[in-house]
């Protein structure tokens, strides 16, 4: 008999790490290394590609480059269906998510590796289709390690969510040091280096999953995977004619990953709504689940803008002297990190000892949008200043909304999405979620192109405005939502 098959597979009899089970160390270290690679990277993705090349960087223009940013974010969520998809019909969880870390690292040696756009397309393609596929899987084998009521669930996700912002707390700044000293492509490297130290202890690491997410749920027949890889092949040459003769560019990525989202989110609703597998009740419920999609869609538009708008901002009117010193730009990326791991516990202690007095879901996702508009109002007193005059504090303020914004609405959707789905197409339901990220994450590309540096304040009053606008709207719906959600809360 194998190792594997001889360690005990009952996860109540394992309790080896903080009295979880032991294989929740792993999925921690993957997950924690991934996400200082991600974060790392993409807290210097952005400078790399507006600056001039006597900077270091390759000297596209700021539209160009947050079209690049938003699109690249898109695209790591729209894969997350994509890494779903794979582990369920053709190599389970666990493979699937060994072989996205591995594609991730791959993504990040490109970056750091091959000079120019070549190596930015080459190298973002790959973490983004990695990146999808590791946070998928990583999510549904954490789930996996225990039993139905096992009472250490949240617990065990509490310390997973804790490793998620460890990694991006810490990624921004070491390689935003790294970049400042030696270049972008050393601050490349670094992200390259974590990635591989969660491989490597991952890869020692996987017989403790004792076969949990080992084979596919619902295998995909022999037959049908050669239409399915002829599909998948038109699809990238469709892309790649579509690129070649100029209909997709640079400055206009971030609208096609829009586009594409919107019409794969519209099909998701139709092919949900029209199934005959489906009650009247479950019907209602998916119905009320639409506004609050496009809630979520337009929170995400602006809280993605920490990676265009606001990492702008950070480099050229925020005042970055610290004793002295001038600190990395990418510094700033780690600010939301620290917040989350500060208040998360703070909100997660107020919904339990509210309990049925809590607001309902879509007052939450009001207060979310709501909160997210008042941090972009809330930079127009440090608008009209010239470069590198924006107080640090000012911005740290700013940055603490969007954190009480993402707590009020990122935790409760994804839990929303799984209360409200179809018996018949409940990994459906969360898919939606994380498109209306994927939409979301793209617009914040697209918006960005309309940040005027000589003349911020329409800006930030109007984006502002506007999510404030869908916040009021959600409260005017919420008793109609409620209703369709029939009983859900």
């Amino acid at each position: 008999m194998s190792e594997v098959s001889s360690l005990p597979r009952d996860p109540k009899s394992d309790r080896g790490f903080f009295g979880q089970p032991f294989a929740l160390a792993n999925l921690f270290g993957v997950e924690m290394w991934e996400r200082f690679s991600f974060y790392g990277m993409q807290g210097i993705l952005l400078y790399y590609l507006y600056y001039s090349a006597a900077e270091g960087g390759l000297g596209v223009s700021e539209a160009a480059a947050v079209s690049i940013v938003g699109a690249y974010g898109g695209t790591v969520y729209l894969s997350t269906i994509l890494g779903a998809w794979v582990a369920d019909r053709l190599l389970g969880s666990e493979r699937t998510l060994f072989y996205s870390a591995v594609l991730v690292m791959l993504g990040h040696v490109a970056l750091a590796a091959i000079p120019g756009l070549v190596g930015v397309g080459v190298g973002l393609v790959a973490i983004a289709v990695g990146s999808g596929g590791l946070k998928a899987n990583a999510t549904s084998l954490v789930g996996d390690l225990y039993s139905e009521g096992d009472e250490r669930r949240d617990a065990g996700f509490s310390l997973f969510y804790m490793g998620i912002n460890l990694g991006a707390f810490v990624g921004p700044l070491l390689t935003g040091w790294a970049q400042k000293n030696w270049g972008f492509h050393a601050g490349f490297l670094l992200a390259a280096i974590g990635m591989a130290v969660g491989l490597i202890q991952y890869t020692i690491g996987r017989k403790r999953l004792a076969g949990i997410g080992a084979t596919p749920s619902n295998p995909l027949p022999t037959a049908e995977r050669l239409r399915y890889l002829a599909i998948a092949a038109a699809a990238l040459a469709v892309l790649a004619a579509a690129a070649g003769v100029g209909l997709i560019t640079t400055e206009n990525l971030s609208d096609v990953v829009v586009g594409v989202t919107v019409v794969a989110s519209i099909g998701y609703f139709v092919v949900i709504l029209s199934s005959r597998k489906i009650t009247s009740t479950e019907r209602s419920r998916v119905i009320a689940f639409i506004p609050m999609f496009l809630a979520s869609a337009a929170f995400w538009s602006l809280f993605q803008q920490q990676f265009t708008v606001v990492a702008i901002y950070a480099d050229k009117y925020l005042d970055r002297n610290l004793f002295g010193w001038e600190f990395p730009a990418s510094w700033v990326q780690s600010i939301n990190p620290v917040f989350i791991i500060i208040f998360a516990g703070v909100f997660a202690a107020m919904w339990t000892k509210l309990g049925p007095r809590q607001p309902s879901t879509p007052l939450k996702f009001a207060a979310g949008t709501t909160i997210m508009g008042l941090a972009f109002l809330s930079f127009l007193p440090f608008s009209g200043g010239g470069e590198n005059s924006a107080p640090l504090l000012g911005l740290v303020f700013t940055l603490l909304l969007f954190t009480f914004a993402e707590l009020f609405l990122s935790p409760v959707g994804l839990s929303l999405s799984t209360k409200l789905a179809p018996r018949a197409f409940h990994t459906q339901m969360v898919a939606l979620f994380f498109l209306s990220v994927a939409l979301g994450s793209s617009m914040a590309g697209t918006l960005a192109k309309y940040y005027d540096e000589s003349d911020q304040a329409p800006y930030f009053a109007w984006i502002g405005a506007a999510s404030i606008g869908v916040g009021l709207v959600m409260v005017l719906l919420s008793p109609w939502i409620s209703k369709m959600m029939r009983g859900v809360h």
